[in-house]
């Protein structure tokens, strides 16, 4: 997947950067969308992106997904930078889209209705020095950078809205050696109960 660098006018688009703000649960770094994959907890989508960093290392792996918080997680994978699979920068575009699906399939309700919040405005992930994930400032008005969280938030959006996601199933990624703990990563199920089911279950 190549991406190319745009540019943003700042009054159109849809910018977030602290998880805290309005549209905050769009980062990777948001707290509240929890993912279960192979049958292991995982905190959420920075976590599991960073361990796919590393298939060939599930000690690695495994100091990376007993985090809660993603930004020590970011710290360990570049602490272990050297061995990042080989042909990361080949596939962590399509390795972060499908982290991202499993994002929206496992917080369906919670995720959809935030990226429909969004409408149809260009969404943007704002920071000061990561112009490929994000957009930088340029000038007064106007941001730019590749801005690819942004752009496959909005392509994951689209499938959304035209009801073209999967909403029972991601399937596996298909590249070399994705592996979790050894294991390949098997497609990826909705979970199996709403907070709404087990409030009927206990109900009896």
């Amino acid at each position: 997947m190549k991406i190319s660098e745009r540019t943003y006018l700042k009054k159109e688009v849809i910018a977030f950067s602290k998880t805290t703000g309005e549209f905050g649960g769009l980062s990777n770094m948001a707290a509240g969308y929890s993912l279960f994959v192979n049958e292991i907890n995982i905190a959420n989508t920075e976590i599991l992106y960073q361990a796919c960093r590393f298939p060939l290392f599930p000690k690695i792996q495994e100091e990376l997904i007993l985090q809660s918080n993603p930004m020590e997680a970011k710290a360990i994978s570049r602490k272990y930078a050297q061995y990042t699979r080989q042909d990361w920068e080949e596939v962590k575009f399509d390795v972060m889209r499908w982290c991202l699906h499993v994002k929206l399939l496992q917080n369906l309700e919670h995720f959809s209705a935030l990226l429909v919040r969004t409408q149809n405005s260009p969404i943007v992930e704002f920071s000061m020095k990561d112009a490929v994930w994000g957009a930088v400032p340029d000038g007064k008005d106007t941001l730019k950078g590749k801005n690819a969280l942004g752009r496959l938030l909005m392509e994951l959006r689209e499938l959304y809205l035209k009801n073209s996601f999967d909403t029972e199933t991601v399937q596996s990624l298909n590249i070399p050696a994705f592996l979790l703990f050894n294991n390949p990563i098997n497609k990826v199920h909705k979970p199996e109960f709403v907070i709404s089911d087990l409030d009927e279950i206990y109900a009896y």
